[in-house]
């Protein structure tokens, strides 16, 4: 048996508190109004960050790869067993995470890229999410995402 590792990454704070806010479920323009600084410093520090949780270039992928690393803060853990979600829905969770748009998840599930639409939309809805990210942090809370998923995909 091998386990797989990936390197450590350390962002600094505020590269941290765009990541996590964007991860909450927040526009960019609201962290950097929370964080007091411009959107466009705050877009120049989700750049950086990015570049540094392995070259992502969404934002989803971005927040998987700092829960899975460690490099932002993980949130708190739900009760799977309080959240339904259908295959359908559930099957979209990695593929999300790895910043894949509605057309190249309907490619890998060989499902009608309007079907996956729709359960896009239901995943958002069942999730809570408010955004492409969000679910990210809901899907790891409710351990629909894990750390061994996401590092799997980035080896």
């Amino acid at each position: 048996m091998t386990t797989t590792t990936i390197a450590k990454v350390v962002l600094t704070p505020r590269e941290r508190q765009v990541i996590e806010g964007l991860a909450a479920g927040d526009a960019l323009a609201a962290v950097a109004r929370d964080l007091k600084i411009r959107e466009g410093t705050a877009a120049g520090y989700l750049k950086l960050a990015k570049n540094k949780l392995h070259g992502v270039s969404e934002t989803a992928p971005a927040v998987a790869v700092g829960y899975a690393t460690e490099a932002i803060t993980r949130p708190p853990l739900l009760d799977p067993g309080t959240l339904f979600l259908p295959r359908e829905q559930r099957d979209l969770v990695p593929l999300i995470a790895r910043g894949m748009a509605a057309a190249q998840m309907a490619t890998e599930l060989d499902r009608p890229v309007t079907d996956v639409r729709a359960d896009g939309r239901g995943l958002l809805a069942t999730l809570q999410a408010r955004n492409r990210s969000h679910p990210i942090n809901r899907a790891w809370q409710f351990q629909v995402l894990t750390a061994g998923q996401v590092i799997a995909w980035l080896c």
